[in-house]
């Protein structure tokens, strides 16, 4: 049986010279650092290219390691800041959900004082007004188109007063009680309203239909053109309806008699205006003619 061979480094030349090749490379580097060493000692600057040029290296390395673990740091805190958003959102949502009936009363109230502040700028003529008072109901169903105000004669109202809005005539009282008024509203059958064409102040009527519409009719003139838009508004003819008050726009283009849209609308309103009825001015009196026989100075 043949004798096993030394496997030791110093019976085979390769493992000799790779062992002493390894000390050499180990005594050359050490020997380098050493010299590297002093040198940075002695001279400082003179490596300060070497060193950023290193940083340039390392520092995106650096970054990318930092962001890592800050980020598998964070995810702790990031699942907990989800949950106490979510819990916060759901927080907001019932606040939310509470406070909106007062946000809406809100918007209701602010609406109200807006129409009110308009109500109060609506005298563009001489007129007194009785009392503001709110629309309690109006029959928009009804072939008959009435209205009730929370006003009657303890508050000054009386039959004949005419009743308008911001926008324009809503109608007249008809009947009243101590604390109630009924109003005949213009989009009634019944009701006649005196008015002229705001251009060029053509006489005309306007007529309820008891649809929600009015008609406009020219009075005492024929083959007159009525154009789509035509605004009219009173014309105090008949000493009821102050002047110059808005009641209807002409909707299409037609001769003598045309289909318009009320400028009010008494169920959009919360409030309205009672004024005292209009009296136009008196005619000046004419001239009497002396009696026979007297001569005039």
């Amino acid at each position: 049986m043949a004798p096993q061979r030394n496997r030791r480094p110093g019976f085979s030349r390769r493992a000799q010279y790779s062992l002493f090749l390894g000390y050499v490379i180990a005594g050359a580097g050490a020997l380098l650092g050493a010299i590297l060493l002093a040198l940075s000692a002695v001279n400082p600057p003179a490596y300060q290219h070497l060193r950023g040029g290193i940083r340039e290296v390392t520092t995106p390395i650096s970054s990318a390691l930092d962001w890592v673990r800050r980020s598998v740091g964070n995810v702790p805190e990031a699942i907990g800041h989800y949950f106490f958003v979510m819990g916060e959102n759901a927080q907001l949502r019932a606040e939310v959900k509470a406070t909106r009936p007062v946000l809406v009363q809100a918007q209701s109230i602010n609406r109200e004082n807006a129409r009110l502040r308009a109500l109060l700028r609506v005298q563009d003529v001489p007129v007194e007004g009785v009392v503001t008072a709110r629309l309690v109901n109006s029959s928009a169903s009804s072939t008959r188109r009435f209205a009730t105000l929370n006003a009657g004669s303890r508050h000054g109202v009386r039959v004949g007063q005419p009743v308008r809005g911001p926008e324009g005539l809503i109608g007249r009282i008809v009947e009243v009680s101590p604390n109630t008024a009924r109003v005949l509203l213009i989009l009634d059958t019944e009701s006649i309203v005196p008015v002229r064409r705001a251009q060029d102040g053509l006489p005309a009527l306007a007529i309820g239909r008891g649809d929600g519409l009015i008609d406009i009719r020219s009075a005492n003139v024929a083959n007159i053109p009525l154009n789509s838009g035509d605004l009219f508004v009173t014309s105090g003819t008949g000493g009821l309806y102050p002047p110059n008050v808005p009641v209807a726009r002409v909707m299409r283009n037609a001769d003598d008699s045309s289909l318009a849209r009320p400028m009010a609308s008494p169920d959009a309103y919360d409030f309205a205006l009672v004024q005292t009825a209009f009296q136009p001015p008196p005619e000046p009196a004419a001239l009497a003619e002396p009696p026979p026989g007297q001569d005039i100075p």
